[in-house]
């Protein structure tokens, strides 16, 4: 159980502090979603799937898909900020509903976030909801202390990969992400794509994701401008969001790109939703990675799934994603090397014709995201089967059930 400390614990960090009485009535009523729609009758709701970030991240693109495709099989729902309007969520005031057990059998929150976290442990053991708390971690590197107390308090873990896995201190089960192969597919005439677009009739080089230094933007950069000035039919999109606190980086990649006069062959363009991203990955003809860390990420598998050959980093899970078929693998932070990888595909067509078929092929058998859901539910009904220990200081079941990697 929470201490009278933790009791009055903070929602949105450590150190910000509601009190607990006003918490459900003040905080839940006062956030809506994209759309006021509800899928289910709350009383049937068996998972719920909080998203407490307000950012188009990884993670919520993750949530919204694994949502859809559960959906279909299963009472699984979103709940949370900047849902599209088409995935299968309750409202936030909803959750008042979710107090008692679903037919004596318990709900599942499941959690990718600390907020989310936090929120679990929160409705569980400070408000007495009949909860699992079921939390996935992506993260390749030691967790912070705060981390490990919420992750202590779970009641099942899952890990993105093997990596992922060997950071946390309890079991937990290895699930790799999927991707939906009827929404990410290969283009029947990229000219096409690319009129949808906007686009000038270019080969076009793709980076996607957040602008900034973790997410090796200017490893991108610096390898564009080696790749460009010899090629004049090829092109680079950058599609992504800088946040505020990169705002001064994002200025210097566009100083070096209008200084190398490549501004209209090196495109900034602003961040998509997960709905519309699909599109974009029609019109490339190879797809840059650079990530210096990451978690799992998702791009280099929805890059594959389009039918677009992958240069990719060696962090994360990219090296169990990318093998010498679909793409290359190159040292974080070389843009030597991502520029020669890039270069070589674009040079030589039948390379690229024949990684772009073997991308989709590997989509296809290893990681379409009905695997991901199948194997998620089997978690659910495995962990929702056993009788939590409530007078456990640290609830946390994988032991019990030995979900090890």
């Amino acid at each position: 159980m929470l201490s009278s400390t933790e009791k009055e614990i903070c929602l949105t960090g450590e150190n910000s502090v509601v009190p607990q009485k006003s918490f459900l009535q003040g905080l839940l009523p006062a956030h809506r979603h994209a759309s006021s729609r509800q899928p289910h009758d709350v009383s049937e709701i068996e998972v719920i799937n909080p998203n407490f970030s307000r950012r188009l991240s990884g993670v919520t693109s993750t949530l919204e898909r694994i949502v859809t495709i559960q959906a279909k099989s299963m009472k699984s729902v979103a709940v949370g900020f900047g849902l599209h309007a088409s995935v299968p969520h309750v409202r936030i005031r909803d959750l008042l509903s979710f107090r008692k057990s679903r037919n004596g059998r318990q709900r599942i929150w499941h959690a990718r976030r600390n907020i989310e976290m936090l929120w679990g442990v929160i409705l569980r053991d400070l408000f007495g909801f009949e909860l699992r708390l079921v939390f996935t971690s992506a993260s390749q590197r030691q967790h912070t202390v705060w981390t490990r107390r919420l992750i202590d308090r779970m009641d099942g873990l899952i890990a993105t990969s093997n990596a992922s896995a060997s950071y946390l201190e309890h079991p937990s089960t290895v699930i790799g992400h999927g991707i939906d192969l009827d929404r990410f597919y290969p283009a029947v005439d990229i000219r096409v794509e690319r009129e949808a677009l906007g686009l000038p009739q270019l080969r076009f080089v793709g980076c996607f994701g957040r602008i900034r230094h973790r997410k090796g933007t200017d490893t991108f950069v610096e390898a564009m401008l080696k790749v460009l000035p010899s090629r004049p039919d090829v092109g680079a999109i950058i599609l992504g969001r800088t946040t505020r606190a990169h705002r001064h980086y994002f200025r210097t990649l566009n100083e070096r790109v209008r200084d190398a006069h490549l501004s209209d062959r090196l495109l900034f363009l602003p961040e998509v939703s997960t709905f519309e991203i699909a599109k974009w990955y029609r019109a490339l003809d190879v797809l840059a990675a650079p990530q210096r860390w990451e978690g799992f990420g998702v791009t280099p598998l929805e890059a594959m799934a389009s039918g677009v050959p992958v240069v990719a980093t060696t962090v994360g899970a990219f090296p169990q994603l990318v093998t010498d078929d679909v793409g290359r693998l190159v040292a974080p932070g070389d843009a030597d090397a991502l520029a020669l990888a890039i270069g070589e595909i674009l040079d030589h067509p039948n390379v690229g014709a024949e990684k772009r078929a073997a991308a989709r092929a590997r989509a296809e058998e290893k990681f379409s995201i009905n695997i991901e859901a199948d194997e998620v539910i089997k978690f659910y009904r495995t962990l929702t089967g056993q009788t939590r220990n409530i007078t456990n200081e640290h609830p946390l079941m994988a032991k019990e059930l030995n979900h090890s990697s």
